[in-house]
């Protein structure tokens, strides 16, 4: 397989740790933890802040300094349904990029509203399991709650309609990887089961790719440079891991000390 080596997942993983861009994140009670470490070590700077009376601030001081968003849908009410939305506006108003994650979108016609409203407001990214991306599409979904019964492969056509009628970039996460804005589609892998075994650890990619936002790449390959740096962690974090415990410290560990080296030889993306 003829992998590319001209993304330069090494530059960006550089100036994310020289950086150390400011993160904004409407995540959920389940992945707040795990998302804000991931961040820390890659070299990021997290808020998890969904207060709406901070909006305003917030998104002044991520159009400031170059920061980005994320909103993650996992455990909405109405009162965090209607904060993401405020907050979604005013990051557009500021040009501030974001991503966004429809968490079980097709499990409930709560969520399908949320992630359909806020799909609305355009988002930069689209990062979701292949069921999620499926029921976004109007395709009868598969999933089963938060959790994804098809395959990225299966997810692959509904991302690229999406990203087509929608004009954003849509990443779908699974064995392998996929990452299109409706006409260039790139493929990542390097997968593996055990991460389905560690909750949020998804959650905690759409705030990498958040990350990934901020930097001097297109949006496009730093999506796909982002995905393919966190399955270079997780292979490299499975090999000292005796379960999904360990693996969540490892790969926590592993993103930390992850050189641009390291990155460059081991990642695996594939324009197809």
């Amino acid at each position: 397989m003829n992998y590319l080596k001209d993304t330069n997942p090494g530059k960006l993983l550089e100036e994310i740790k020289t950086k150390t861009p400011l993160v904004w994140n409407i995540s959920n009670f389940v992945s707040m933890d795990i998302a804000a470490n991931m961040l820390l070590a890659l070299g990021a700077s997290p808020a998890m802040a969904h207060a709406l009376e901070e909006a305003e601030d917030f998104s002044n001081i991520c159009k400031a300094i170059n920061g980005a968003l994320t909103i993650n849908i996992g455990t909405f009410d109405n009162h965090w349904k209607n904060c993401a939305i405020k907050i979604a506006k005013q990051a557009n108003l500021n040009n501030i990029p974001w991503v966004l994650d429809p968490v079980g979108a097709g499990a409930s016609k709560f969520r399908n509203e949320n992630a359909k409203q806020l799909l609305s407001l355009k988002p930069t990214v689209l990062r979701g399991n292949a069921s999620e991306i499926i029921s976004i599409s109007g395709i009868k979904s598969s999933g089963k709650g938060v959790d994804s019964t098809s395959t990225s492969n299966d997810a692959l056509d509904a991302a690229t309609s999406i990203a087509k009628s929608e004009k954003i970039i849509v990443a779908i996460t699974g064995e392998v990887d996929y990452v299109t804005d409706g006409s260039k589609i790139y493929a990542v892998y390097g997968g593996n089961e055990m991460m389905t075994k560690i909750t949020a650890t998804g959650c905690a990619l759409t705030c990498l790719i958040g990350a990934g936002l901020t930097s001097e790449q297109n949006n496009l390959i730093s999506t796909a440079n982002i995905m393919g740096i966190y399955s270079v962690a997780c292979e490299k974090a499975l090999i000292s891991s005796k379960g999904p415990a360990s693996l969540r410290s490892e790969l926590i560990d592993t993103i930390y000390n992850l050189t641009p080296a390291e990155v460059e030889k081991n990642i695996k993306i594939e324009l197809i």
